[in-house]
């Protein structure tokens, strides 16, 4: 797929967000199909857990479906409240994961460390690329 026709598929699809982890591309389907004509539903696994990350993405034959499947946000889909959205087209290159676009640098899950002032007696140790704490014994 060439780059023009990514964002042409981008364009003609949706996000959905809030997605029952026990829904199937059909139901998807079937619940989007009067929109328009689907081509196709996409809904993404984690590849360790093999357990759905709980949204999908809808794309359509015609641009204007996705106007129409817009109506559909905040409603109910198997019991949940489901969020649509326009598909964004990512930019090659640009991450969100880089730390100065995020505001600084993240301390971590529960850490009460920063990056230059680690606690009394906790100290990092490089290896393999990974920071990991190392704690002196007193």
């Amino acid at each position: 797929m060439t780059h023009e026709e990514r964002i042409d598929s981008d364009r003609r699809s949706i996000y959905v967000g809030n997605v029952d982890y026990g829904s199937t591309a059909d139901e998807l389907e079937m619940y989007f199909n009067g929109c328009g004509h689907v081509n196709r539903v996409t809904i993404p696994y984690n590849r360790f857990t093999g357990h759905p990350k709980g949204f999908a993405y809808i794309e359509f034959s015609e641009r204007e479906s996705v106007r129409t499947a817009m109506t559909l946000d905040e409603t109910l889909f198997r019991g949940r409240v489901i969020k649509v959205l326009p598909k964004r087209t990512n930019i090659p290159g640009f991450r969100t994961t880089d730390p100065y676009l995020r505001g600084g640098w993240s301390r971590g899950r529960g850490s009460r460390a920063s990056r230059f002032y680690p606690l009394r007696g906790c100290h990092f140790i490089r290896e393999n690329g990974r920071a990991r704490p190392w704690v002196d014994s007193f």
